[in-house]
């Protein structure tokens, strides 16, 4: 039987099927990365599960390369190919909420904000990401770091079910009591094992929060890392929030004067009551003056789009990353060495609480297995010109070098570069092996290999 065609493609999707013979070829197959440029044979945008299915069914049966794409954020950009075939899911950005039973269900192209404004409305939330254009289904697949993290658990862990089409185009359920097997590798094991078209989630009671960022000069940064070290192991899990490494935007509550100068910032996410805030902050207020600040109270969404201005697409963009267990006087001089050096203003150094709620899931219990770290650090590379391609890496280069040592072997799926695949089986941890026999299972031909991917 000969292999369909992609005239015969357009026949069995409802959505547009954008070929390099398209007027709107150039723009559809563009990257958030800008870094990577490459030209699929076909791009897919699909309108609803049956379109998903045709989709995975054409690049199997003409084994082709198929690339899902669905906040589009994928730092190596495993969201395009060359000569295969894209799948776009950002049609499918629905979000329906049970308020009564504090439940989500998100399809497979939403994003965070879309997540964010549904679920706002009825005074709910649950953990999603730092920039609100990231994609609800890539940041849950790899773990879901965030703002709600320490208290409510990372966004896998609030994963109730998912809907996906598997490598043999058929819809299936993964959930506690169906597909079991799946369910667990979805919880952290990035998008090996087939195509979510739609995420159920748990909410929490979370409306407004009080939080933002406050910029100290650099030579605090020190004694802001030493303090955030031992404040947040025992902090209230209520309080959630990151030091960074940050070049001062242009923005009005930081000096005009002072634009465009590295600082050491830390943005805070306190979604206990309001009047326990500013106590709840001190320790962190008290390491130093703060020269510029935005801390108040404000509705969740609006915290979770406040950098969304510093990553728009069309960047050049080189992460490292690793999971910190503990965050040593020697990894905070690797850090004070090279993390004022950020090279611009989209660049940055991330250092997350996973502790809390996170630390109370076995690491066998998901596919996230870094349950005794207590932080994920991320050198995010990120400027806009290809001209300073060469020194920014190397920044992010020399960064990663000097931190390694001090760090986990392993680091977030989610943070990894196209040249980290060296390191699957460390990011996996003692996940690796039971994650290939799921692989095996869904996925014997690896048809979902353009990711942070495990070898059946």
């Amino acid at each position: 039987m000969a292999a369909p065609t992609i005239a015969t493609l357009h026949d069995r999707v409802r959505g547009p099927v954008i070929t390099a013979d398209d007027e709107g070829y150039d723009e559809a197959r563009k990257v958030h990365n800008a870094m990577i440029d490459r030209r699929p044979r076909a791009i897919v945008r699909a309108a609803n599960v049956g379109d998903v299915m045709a989709a995975v069914d054409f690049a199997r049966e003409n084994s082709l390369a198929l690339s899902v794409r669905g906040g589009g954020h994928s730092v190596p950009g495993f969201g395009t190919c060359d000569d295969g075939v894209v799948l776009d899911l950002s049609g499918m950005h629905s979000v329906w909420v049970d308020p009564s039973a504090r439940t989500a269900r998100a399809e497979g192209g939403a994003t965070w904000g879309d997540f964010n404004a549904a679920t706002n409305a009825f005074g709910l939330a649950t953990t999603g990401g730092i920039i609100s254009t990231t994609g609800v289904g890539g940041l849950t697949l790899g773990g879901g770091i965030g703002y709600l993290d320490r208290g409510f658990g990372l966004s896998c862990d609030n994963l109730l079910s998912a809907g996906v089409v598997t490598a043999d185009g058929r819809f299936q359920v993964a959930s506690a009591e169906e597909n079991a097997d799946l369910y667990w590798a979805l919880r952290g094991g990035g998008g090996n094992f087939g195509v979510v078209v739609s995420f159920e989630f748990r909410l929490h009671p979370v409306a407004d929060i009080y939080g933002g960022p406050m910029f100290f000069e650099l030579d605090a940064a020190g004694d802001l890392l030493r303090t955030y070290r031992e404040y947040i192991a025992t902090a209230p899990e209520q309080l959630g929030g990151f030091p960074a490494f940050q070049i001062a935007p242009p923005l009005p509550f930081i000096p005009e004067e002072r634009h465009g100068e590295p600082f050491i910032a830390f943005v805070a996410c306190w979604t206990g009551p309001m009047d326990e805030a500013e106590r709840a902050l001190a320790p962190i207020r008290d390491v130093a003056p703060t020269v510029a600040e935005h801390v108040g109270p404000m509705p969740y969404p609006a915290l979770n789009s406040a950098f969304d201005a510093l990553v728009p697409p069309g960047l050049q963009h080189y992460w490292k990353a690793n999971f910190v267990t503990e965050l040593t006087d020697d990894a905070i001089a690797a850090h004070l060495e090279h993390g004022p050096k950020v090279p611009a203003v989209n660049s940055t150094m991330h250092i997350y609480p996973i502790n809390g709620a996170c630390h109370r899931v076995a690491s066998d219990e998901t596919a996230f297995a870094y349950r005794d770290a207590n932080f994920a650090t991320v050198i995010a590379g990120m400027w806009p010109d290809p001209a300073d391609n060469e020194a920014n890496i190397r920044w992010v280069r020399d960064y990663y070098e000097a931190t390694a040592p001090h760090s986990e072997e392993g680091g977030y799926i989610n943070f990894m570069a196209g040249d980290d695949q060296g390191r699957i089986r460390a990011n996996y941890g003692g996940n690796y092996d039971r994650l290939v026999s799921v692989k095996r299972r869904y996925d014997p031909d690896n048809l979902f290999h353009l990711n942070q991917n495990i070898r059946p």
